[in-house]
């Protein structure tokens, strides 16, 4: 499904592309119910002046300039404001991807060129993959000017939104870093390097997300739930010795990994 079109403009190059969503919610969602019958809980959206129930075809956009007073403003006014540089995603500027931080991303969209654009499109794709390189760029979305990230990959491009600095916080609380020895670091080199492999996304599930679904298969056959058991880590009592006991799990799953 297409979220939305747009154009990535750079120098005198124009690329149509559409925009996709990337990633889709796979969470298993409750509704709320009431007590005593288990029937669903409804909201209603109602006018704070005379009490009626409205639909979301009665609503429109207010801007409160005063105390209760208010402008209207429709999305046909909204888009004639922008011009088609607004419309289109500009970049600004490339920058090295280990450049920026992840938490300034937002939301991410799959790129695919439309119909014309496909060389220019290949063309900023490979240019930036041989470059090793992302554009920052910016765009109008809604009513907000909106950074964003054009993210070469081997298979296409992906667009990230990105928040602005003013919208991160800082580290909230700041800790007095201890001394660490030289042999607990090389032991932690030591452990990080055997538990070194290539991310590959297909190997992780949601494992929480299929326990619920199994409580909730358990309570429609009307069987009890049983708790699951708890698994006790323990504390660190000496960090050598934990580290020394981890790298050799490490070492002894990646060999029963290898072996299988």
């Amino acid at each position: 499904m297409i979220s939305r079109k747009s154009v990535i403009t750079f120098g005198m190059v124009a690329i149509p592309i559409a925009m996709y969503t990337a990633t889709q919610d796979n969470d298993i969602h409750f509704n709320q119910l009431h007590k005593e019958d288990n029937s669903r809980i409804r909201y209603k959206k109602t006018c704070a002046n005379c009490g009626k129930e409205i639909t979301s075809g009665d609503i429109v956009k207010g801007f409160e300039y005063d105390k209760d007073k208010y402008v209207v403003v429709t999305d046909e006014e909204i888009e004639k404001i922008k011009t088609e540089k607004e419309k289109s995603i500009q970049i600004l500027h490339f920058a090295q991807l280990n450049q920026i931080s992840p938490v300034y991303y937002d939301k991410t969209y799959q790129a695919a060129p439309e119909a014309g654009g496909e060389k220019a499109f290949e063309l900023l794709r490979s240019a930036l993959m041989l470059e090793q390189k992302i554009a920052i760029g910016k765009t109008v979305m809604g009513t907000k000017d909106t950074l964003m990230a054009i993210i070469p990959r081997e298979d296409g491009i992906l667009i990230s939104t990105m928040f602005y600095a003013d919208e991160v916080k800082e580290f909230q609380k700041q800790y007095t870093k201890p001394q660490v020895s030289e042999q607990e670091m090389n032991m932690a080199k030591v452990l990080i390097n055997s538990m070194d492999n290539p991310f590959d996304p297909s190997k992780y599930k949601d494992e929480y997300q299929v326990k619920l679904r199994e409580l909730i298969e358990t309570k429609i056959s009307g069987k009890e739930v049983v708790a699951a058991e708890s698994v006790n880590t323990g504390k660190v009592i000496d960090l050598m010795e934990a580290l020394k006991a981890s790298v050799e799990k490490a070492q002894k799953d990646k060999k029963d990994k290898e072996s299988a």
